[in-house]
């Protein structure tokens, strides 16, 4: 499993300005956390996909990107609400 601070700055990342509430997400939602494992999880799948190191389809390829999708739009809808 990714170690917790990677997975508060990967996202900050993507969520550029929004790392105080990913992080405070993070510690009292394990349902936001749980997406955070998720979307890692996607993200290094569709990484050695596209790298070569693992095989796959483009089919299988492109949904594992329609799921991360999926997860990236219910964190940002969490983190939005949070902010708001």
């Amino acid at each position: 499993m990714p170690q917790p601070e990677h997975l508060d700055l990967a996202l900050a990342e993507e969520f550029s300005g929004h790392g105080q509430t990913i992080h405070r997400l993070k510690v009292s939602s394990p349902h936001f956390k749980k997406l955070m494992v998720e979307n890692h999880t996607l993200w290094t799948q569709i990484h050695n996909i596209q790298s070569g190191v693992q095989a796959a389809s483009a089919t299988h390829l492109g949904a594992l990107e329609r799921q991360r999708l999926v997860i990236l739009d219910e964190i940002a809808k969490l983190v939005g609400d949070a902010e708001a």
